[in-house]
């Protein structure tokens, strides 16, 4: 995956993490935005989600996988300025 972006613009996972190697357009093919957990045949997995809830979901799995819970507000602080929250 050759893209101008190396983390999901939703949720903010390095893509060259995403287990199944980037989320799926509606024609099935690899979208180069997205990671899998967030975007699944053309759609977001949870399309009424607000910035500020991605924030805790993915702070909480960060927490969930060992990153010490000081931490997560780093990882986390740069997704609202991600494409998917720009209006």
């Amino acid at each position: 995956m050759n893209s101008k972006y190396k983390h999901c613009q939703s949720c903010g996972m390095p893509l060259k993490r995403d287990e199944h190697g980037g989320g799926t357009n509606a024609d099935g093919s690899k979208s180069a935005m997205y990671c899998s957990h967030c975007y699944q045949a053309g759609v977001f997995v949870l399309p009424e989600i607000t910035p500020e809830q991605m924030q805790a979901r993915v702070r909480a799995k960060l927490i969930e996988v060992g990153i010490p819970a000081f931490l997560t507000g780093f990882f986390t602080r740069g997704i609202p300025r991600l494409e998917r929250w720009k209006t």
